[in-house]
């Protein structure tokens, strides 16, 4: 069975989904997409997708930035995304993306007097971060954009390429992963993932006004390190001289779940090993991401092994 979009109002093989070369979003950047897991139970076969109506909230919000005005609540959304899992036939972690864009076939730089179109995809993905033993990281050379210019809440497009320069930057330099500092010098986040420190104690990450993603999987950590670790997080501005001095630092987003980091600038992170407190939370995270927790029975939307159509796995 071949794998199936959304595409046009329509579900259909994802080889069949195309967009025209003069598409406006190809050459602007004009367009917001978001990214979610469906995790895959193999103890009792279903899938859980995880916090689906708040990715799509948060798509909305990118929509509400760009002037694209999409036809479909974040509840007829989650339906068609469980929808489109249930066609896809798979049974292995899969990542879902969907993308809201201007679709005119025309030349100009603009947002207004455009039509728009959506569609999302079912994929799978390796481990974003080859974790390991942890992640090395550098701060980059490019600074994070800002919120006046680029708005970084809506998981605009073109912001992207900010993260790949730093990306790339990174890993040809030898590291895993890029840091990004802001403007005057905080940092911000990693090319796609928000970032934490453990100071004496304490879960330690930048603000919204550091002009960082507002991660779903960074509200997750915030409440589980709360409700099922009794830490509070402190949500501040962080120097980059604190990266060098902290018992522990961890990546947290939907591609790299929480990811550690045991290097910066070729300095060890603590001990230089998983801290504690991190590897804590990945277990806790695991579960939760499964459907495994009753406490978090709103973030789960469960797809049965009965209900999916036949096997790409």
């Amino acid at each position: 069975m071949p794998p199936y979009a959304f595409f046009q109002k329509q579900f259909m093989p994802l080889s069949e989904a195309k967009i025209g070369i003069l598409t406006h979003a190809l050459h602007y950047g004009t367009a917001c997409f978001d990214g979610i897991r469906g995790n895959w139970d193999s103890e009792q076969e279903r899938f859980c997708l995880f916090r689906v109506k708040d990715h799509y909230n948060r798509i909305l919000n990118g929509c509400r930035i760009l002037k694209i005005n999409l036809p479909y609540s974040s509840d007829k959304l989650c339906q068609l995304t469980t929808e489109l899992v249930r066609r896809s036939g798979y049974h292995e972690d899969v990542y879902i993306r969907p993308l809201a864009y201007k679709s005119s076939e025309t030349i100009g730089v603009r947002l207004h007097d455009l039509e728009d179109d959506f569609f999302i995809v079912v994929t799978t993905l390796p481990p974003y971060l080859g974790i390991g033993e942890g992640v090395r990281c550098c701060t980059s050379s490019w600074r994070r954009v800002d919120d006046t210019m680029i708005p970084p809440r809506g998981k605009i497009c073109g912001i992207y390429v900010n993260s790949a320069l730093a990306k790339t930057e990174a890993c040809e330099t030898g590291f895993d992963e890029a840091i990004l500092l802001t403007h005057d010098g905080h940092v911000s986040e990693g090319s796609g993932e928000n970032i934490f420190l453990v100071i004496n104690g304490k879960l330690v990450t930048p603000p919204s006004s550091d002009n960082i993603l507002m991660g779903i999987t960074r509200d997750t950590v915030i409440k589980l390190a709360k409700n099922e670790l009794g830490l509070d997080t402190i949500e501040r501005s962080v120097d980059k001289s604190e990266l060098y001095l902290a018992d522990e630092c961890f990546f947290s987003g939907t591609a790299a779940h929480i990811a550690p980091i045991v290097e910066i600038d070729h300095r060890p992170v603590g001990t230089g090993k998983i801290g504690k407190i991190t590897s804590a939370l990945q277990k806790l995270f695991a579960e939760v991401i499964l459907g495994r927790n009753t406490k978090y029975l709103d973030w789960y939307t469960f797809l049965a092994k009965s209900q999916i159509l036949n096997s790409n796995s």
